[in-house]
């Protein structure tokens, strides 16, 4: 079957920043590959629509996936979905990823008759028996798949994450990738899933608090295939076991690979875990992302991050000593005044770190979702992307942006513009004459991009989906929160788990019985 596998248009918050591989629907397209299917991606983060309907008259696709992990493009991959069917009514459309897994009933019933079905959690291995039941097969039987005539069984986990490379021979323009300074830039995933239980995260609701390692000997296969310089490790938390983060390093440096590197991780798996971080240092770790979400206690509390507010400062005391460039997520929330925002800017001004600012935004599969689901002020997907307020703002909506950008402004002055030029002038004229301008452009995206005029008005756009509401709870059911259901075997997946987990059962909702409040990099990270 001729399959065209599709990853919408970039976010407000991407269109500075970084634009990265669509690495899932790479390795989805991989096992399709596998199972015998001839497989096309095209990614709209730097193609056009004209380009996808000049893909659908050139290829003429049996079946077309829409890959769909944040809300905000929920509009645009309906609206494809709806010209696919109009152009090719015979083609099978599908839409998978994260934020579909959520809402599988909502994308069917904004999209009727033009999305025969939705793929609800990891899609390399029913992927291919989707397409192989398609031609009048029985789908609602397959684990995780929904159709508008009803749910199959619940999704079931890869057995191993070892299987299904990506397949980046099919992404074109790779060079256009990029975070940062990383010009041009790969992804790789070396584990899945995250153990924690932040109150603002789905991804470890979507995984059933799984933690899953790809084998050292495969990650280091698949990062020697790479041709980019500069590689992002992808995992929620990178290095949760230090014997992994090593055993990586030791086929790395076997195999004689020279990379720099970004990842992300959390301040107490630094703390735990220095000698792994300063490991990879010498292997050309340049860049960390560390969510520190609130300065406080109380902040960190109701997120249930789970660590005090003098261990994430010694975090950066550590990266810094390490010789890490760090960027750190500060979560905005919509019952802040002048005053926060004031002591949020002036600690963003004295410290060296790129300090991020996102809304905190409830998404479906967080526990902010159950819990706030009846204070929402609007259910228009494309306001779901960290950069707006759907919550009440204790200031004046517009006031509340104003306060926001002039806030996130600390990181154009000191990191962006000619400030960043003086800093990496030597960087950006190397990849010039290597023809790569992604990081150059983004030096002066800041004011295009971060409007509070724009963002104020965007809530008064013309809606043409809505989410359906929540349904809000004290104390949330597992049945409200997760996609993958919990395993025996996901429960302390940290080595340490005393320090690094709280002491209950992982298959318990964090609002039934938990101490107190967490971390996403999918909704504020970036």
């Amino acid at each position: 079957m001729k399959v065209l596998l599709v990853h919408p248009s970039p976010l407000m918050y991407s269109e500075i920043y970084l634009r990265l591989e669509p690495l899932g629907l790479e390795r989805v397209a991989q096992a399709l590959r596998a199972a015998g299917h001839a497989v096309r991606l095209l990614d709209l983060q730097l193609f056009r629509h004209a380009d996808y309907f000049q893909e659908l008259g050139d290829f003429r696709p049996e079946a077309v996936g829409f890959s769909l992990n944040y809300l905000a493009n929920v509009p645009e991959v309906i609206d494809l979905a709806v010209a696919t069917r109009r152009r090719l009514p015979t083609c099978f459309v599908f839409v998978g990823g994260h934020s579909a897994s959520f809402i599988p009933q909502d994308l069917l019933r904004h999209a009727p008759r033009a999305i025969d079905c939705v793929i609800c959690g990891e899609g390399e291995a029913i992927t291919p028996r989707v397409l192989e039941a398609a031609p009048g097969g029985s789908l609602e039987a397959l684990p995780g798949v929904v159709t508008p005539n009803g749910m199959g069984p619940p999704p079931v986990l890869l057995d191993s994450l070892d299987t299904y490379l990506p397949a980046r021979d099919l992404t074109r323009n790779r060079r256009q990738y990029f975070i940062g300074v990383l010009d041009p830039c790969a992804s790789i995933e070396l584990s899945r899933g995250c153990p924690w239980d932040c109150a603002f995260c789905s991804a470890w609701t979507f995984y059933g608090r799984s933690y899953r390692q790809v084998s050292p000997e495969v990650a280091a296969e698949d990062l020697a295939q790479i041709q980019e310089p500069n590689v992002f490790i992808v995992d929620d938390v990178a290095f949760i076991h230090p014997e992994h983060g090593m055993a990586i390093g030791h086929a790395i440096e076997k195999r004689h690979i020279r990379k720099q590197y970004y990842l992300e991780t959390r301040c107490d798996v630094l703390l735990r875990h220095q000698e792994v971080f300063a490991y990879w240092k010498r292997l050309g770790l340049r860049y960390m992302f560390l969510g520190l979400e609130a300065l406080d206690a109380e902040g960190l509390a109701r997120y249930r991050k789970r660590i005090a507010p003098s261990d994430n400062f010694k975090a950066l005391e550590v990266a810094r000593a390490l010789g890490i460039t760090v960027a750190v997520n500060i979560i905005a929330d919509p019952a802040w005044d002048e005053d926060r925002f004031r002591i949020v800017r002036e600690w963003a001004v004295g410290v060296p770190e790129i300090v991020h600012l996102t809304v905190n935004t409830p998404y479906p599969g967080t526990e902010t979702w159950v819990t706030d689901a009846g204070k929402l002020t609007s259910r228009d997907y494309r306001l779901f992307d960290v950069q707006h307020a759907v919550l009440p703002t204790k200031l004046p909506l517009k006031r509340f942006y104003e306060e926001l950008v002039r806030t996130q402004a600390v990181l154009n002055h000191k990191h962006l513009g000619w400030a960043a030029l003086r800093q990496t002038g030597a960087i950006a004229f190397r990849l010039l004459l290597r023809g790569q301008t992604n990081f150059l452009r983004m030096l002066w995206r800041f004011n295009r991009v971060y409007d509070p005029t724009r963002q104020y008005t965007d809530h008064f756009r013309l809606v043409k989906y809505n989410m359906s509401p929540g349904q809000g709870s004290a104390r949330p059911t597992p049945a409200q929160l997760y996609v993958h259901a919990p395993r025996s075997a996901a429960r302390r997946a940290p080595s340490q788990a005393s320090e690094a987990l709280p002491q209950r059962e992982a298959d318990q909702p964090a609002s039934e019985g938990s101490d107190g409040g967490g971390d996403d990099r999918r909704s504020h990270a970036g």
